[in-house]
């Protein structure tokens, strides 16, 4: 393990940390998706209710369908889809569909994204479930979750309808928004739609309920969530300049202090953080012996540019390891990884970045061989075999 010091390649102006941020909400979570630095961490690997957030599950998985196309057992975008009983049965936000007519996947989208309708989610799940019902298509959910590292999440129905064992933790939450945003650029876009007014049905419920949209702070998306067991929650997110984040709180008591966390949220998160710049590809911060090879050292260097979210007055030296296991055998091919830089700014989960090798290293001949194994054995008499070992 090499000890280094980044004061020639961080350049920074001040001597202030990054202010902790004091949520009122009862779980949440903030992750810089630049990066993947997490910012904030409230309980948020706890499973809770998630009330309608939990919708983002069922899109996600509408959308791998559409994509998938129906001549793989999935979904056209303009394909009609039967309303059923049960389907118009269910209360709370709505799309107002009536038994026995057909809508369009796309409508369907729309209307969960848009207005949060509990029928559109079932809609959807009844066509895509393994028997037709919404609870196999529940099934369907928390399996898919857990293939995606959601593993605080289980789902009883498509719509996050209030029902004991449905949950999901904040953390899950801003994975799946994480893979909506990174997996389907396509459709994100309707995240940020503020109104749908389908069919004209009730004006008074074409709105969209997320209130960072209209905000100025470069919000565009996704959930809002809320039941009296869960309280007001939203899973957001916003982009400013090059850089987006994700957040996801829950438990607020009004629908104003939902408002105010996010807006608070957003603007702590590009305030008190920047992107800083640590080094350039090709550069070199180490050289680690080899083993058998041509050459005795190869350089370790960054693979490419590298820079790293930090507190953004922060001026403190950082303090960097460059971590490998050496030495490092040959045949070496340039650009293999061979070891990390890590370090620690304060106020931050650690980071490592990858340092790979600046050359090729072949095998050394007969007469690198020869004479390693003849520097072992006199090692070897010098010290003594217990010692050696």
């Amino acid at each position: 393990m090499f000890r280094i010091l980044l004061a020639a390649f961080v350049l920074v102006a001040s001597t202030l940390t990054a202010a902790a941020f004091e949520t009122r909400a009862s779980a949440a979570f903030v992750m810089d998706q630049t990066t993947g630095t997490v910012l904030l961490n409230k309980n948020a690997d706890a499973p809770l209710p998630p009330a309608s957030m939990s919708k983002l599950m069922t899109l996600y998985m509408a959308f791998e369908a559409v994509r998938r196309g129906k001549a793989d057992g999935g979904l056209d975008l303009n394909e009609r889809l039967p309303v059923s009983e049960h389907a118009q049965s269910y209360g709370g936000s709505s799309m107002f569909l009536r038994s026995g007519e057909t809508v369009s996947v796309e409508d369907l989208l729309r209307g969960i994204i848009v207005v949060s309708g509990n029928d559109a989610c079932v809609v959807i799940a009844e066509a895509l479930s393994p028997d037709g019902t919404e609870y196999g298509f529940a099934r369907m959910m928390t399996q898919r979750a857990q293939q995606l590292g959601m593993n605080n999440s289980v789902f009883i129905n498509a719509s996050g309808w209030p029902q004991t064992g449905h949950v999901m933790s904040m953390r899950d939450l801003a994975i799946l928004a994480d893979r909506l945003i990174t997996d389907f650029p396509e459709f994100y876009p309707m995240f940020a739609e503020t109104e749908f007014p389908f069919d004209n049905r009730v004006p008074s419920n074409s709105r969209n309920r997320n209130p960072v949209l209209t905000m100025g702070i470069g919000a565009d998306g996704l959930k809002t969530g809320h039941t009296q067991e869960a309280g007001y929650g939203l899973v957001g997110s916003a982009k400013q300049g090059d850089r987006r984040i994700i957040f996801v709180i829950t438990g607020l008591e009004t629908t104003a202090a939902r408002a105010q966390e996010s807006q608070a949220i957003v603007n702590w998160a590009f305030r008190q953080f920047a992107m800083r710049d640590i080094g350039k590809a090709g550069q070199e911060f180490a050289k680690a012996d080899v083993w058998m090879g041509s050459s005795p050292q190869v350089g370790l260097v960054a693979a490419e540019d590298m820079s790293v979210l930090m507190p953004a007055l922060a001026e403190r030296e950082i303090e960097a390891e460059v971590v490998f296991t050496g030495p490092i055998e040959a045949p070496i091919a340039k650009g293999d990884p061979l070891g990390e830089l890590v370090f620690t700014p304060e106020g931050l989960p650690e980071m490592r970045l990858p340092l790979v090798a600046d050359q090729d290293v072949p095998s050394g001949g007969f007469v690198t061989r020869m004479m390693t194994a003849a520097m072992v054995l006199v090692t070897t008499l010098i010290q003594g075999p217990e010692e050696q070992s």
